[in-house]
């Protein structure tokens, strides 16, 4: 793998140990993947919960943080996915102590690395959306398919140690989805649904999900007529990322990349999907009956604007008291929520709002476990994918439904 001048710096360790450290784990995952060479991004975006760091990953942060400054301090504008708790809230979730005490010593460490603590995993929404063509280091993988798709930057899937030594020495290997010929599709999908929710969309993007095989294939999609908003996007782009573990789609007119030629010439596969395939979709995330032990919006963090219309729906209403409503959003929008009493609304029905996390990746079984719950209900198909690996027993619908059988007490379908 060639290197530059800078990066043999740091490779000799001239500019410290933690960025020799960084630029090693480089070099070993860029002759994995056959890079040719290293490419600079312009900002990076860590995995910082202690689910996904666990002990070691905090040791190392911990062991990074304790170096000079000059040597330990990131190179680029580097910020965190969401914490795996909301300080406020752990005790009345029953959240295990060991693990706060991990969360507090992960933020601390971070910081030492002048990691900005933003806690988010819709930082295209809230904090510096990358633009066109732009290289970035991108570890959620919502985070990751957004910017790709809907925006034309160009990023991988990038693990915790990857994302932070791309923030160590402001580069990464250039492969997959650096590169144009990885960014053509592969397979050609035709859309004839009528999309009218985010669970509409989240539906659509687990069922495109579950055709793709592997991390390369990338899907372009035709037919939809309707124009989707941000929101609407983040929900379809979060579904299919889980579901196929795809960085990449193209939507005709909306992916900048996109255009007739792609379509034309992407040979091979080929799918149509209809209104029938996503009414099937939710039948597979429907209950033999009506219990139900908590609803959650989440994953990705709810926008300003979805804050405000789940308050909407709550105005006036009361969750049942058998019943648990979390809504997670980011920081600075939870700022704006508070201002415009948002929050108020949701908390005077009885609802919880999270900052700065995300309800998976909170120790999410261990909470089920403490709480006695079972039956969780959600307008994200990313959430009842997930969570259904853990042991939960996950409902799809849309958000009026969620907010409905939240105040009746079981599930209305």
């Amino acid at each position: 793998m060639k290197l530059n001048d800078i990066e043999k710096e740091m490779l000799s360790g001239n500019l410290g140990i933690p960025r020799k450290l960084a630029i090693e784990h480089q070099i070993k995952v860029g002759n994995f993947f056959d890079a040719k060479e290293m490419i600079e991004v312009s900002q990076a975006h860590i995995m910082a919960d202690t689910e996904a760091l666990g002990l070691s990953g905090v040791k190392f942060l911990e062991e990074l943080a304790s170096h000079p400054l000059n040597d330990r301090k990131v190179l680029i504008p580097t910020i965190t996915d969401p914490r795996g708790a909301d300080f406020l809230f752990y005790k009345k979730l029953k959240q295990n102590k060991k693990f706060i005490s991990l969360e507090k010593r992960t933020i601390e460490a971070f910081k030492s690395l002048n990691v900005l603590m933003t806690d988010t995993c819709i930082n295209y929404q809230v904090f510096m959306p990358p633009v066109f063509g732009e290289h970035l280091a991108f570890g959620d993988t919502g985070s990751s398919i957004y910017a790709n798709s809907v925006l034309g930057a160009r990023t991988n899937f990038e693990g915790g140690p990857s994302a932070i030594a791309a923030s160590l020495t402001g580069r990464t290997p250039c492969y997959g989805f650096h590169l144009n010929k990885t960014r053509e599709p592969s397979k050609k999908i035709q859309v004839s649904a009528q999309l009218n929710t985010y669970s509409d969309w989240g539906a659509l993007g687990g069922i495109i999900g579950k055709e793709m095989q592997s991390y390369w294939d990338v899907p372009i999609i035709y037919g939809i007529n309707e124009k989707p908003t941000s929101d609407q996007l983040k929900h379809f782009g979060a579904a299919l990322a889980s579901f196929g573990s795809t960085p990449l789609f193209h939507i005709k007119d909306i992916t900048p990349e996109s255009n007739h030629n792609l379509i034309n010439n992407t040979k091979g596969y080929f799918k149509k999907y209809n209104n029938d395939d996503i009414k099937q979709f939710y039948l597979s995330y429907q209950p033999n009956d009506q219990k139900l032990d908590v609803v959650v919006f989440a994953a990705p963090q709810l926008s300003l604007d979805e804050m405000q219309r789940l308050s909407f729906l709550l105005e006036g209403q009361k969750i049942h008291n058998k019943i648990t409503l979390i809504a997670c959003t980011s920081p600075s929008i939870k700022i704006l929520c508070d201002r415009n009493n948002i929050t108020k609304t949701i908390e005077k029905a009885g609802g919880i709002v999270l900052e700065g996390v995300c309800f998976y990746n909170m120790h999410a079984k261990e909470i089920a476990e403490a709480n006695g719950w079972n039956v969780l209900m959600s307008n994200s198909a990313k959430i009842t994918n997930i969570l259904g690996g853990y042991g939960y027993r996950t409902v799809l619908s849309t958000m009026e439904k969620c907010v409905l059988s939240a105040c009746k007490g079981k599930i209305i379908n």
